[in-house]
């Protein structure tokens, strides 16, 4: 099984898990929805620091890919 779909089945379980304790409460409705509105406010800050890091990442490796290729460029020129 690939770890990207254990770590998505997990991130999902764990969403599940809130979602349902949150509407399993015993509080008012207001409550409830407050509690909703944060929790789902966490979630998509969480998904954006992982999404900002992931493009950092790809960013970093596209760059030093580009800079490799113009060495080999060069160095293939010169000979």
């Amino acid at each position: 099984m690939n770890s990207s779909k254990i770590v998505l089945g997990l991130l999902g379980g764990i969403a599940s898990g809130a979602i349902a304790g949150i509407l399993l409460a015993p509080d008012k409705g207001s409550k409830t929805r407050k509690k909703i509105l944060f929790k789902g406010k966490d979630f998509a800050d969480d998904i954006k620091g992982k999404f900002e890091d992931l493009y950092e990442n790809v960013t970093d490796k596209y760059e030093n890919l580009l800079h490799n290729t113009n060495e080999v460029i060069t160095k293939s020129k010169v000979k």
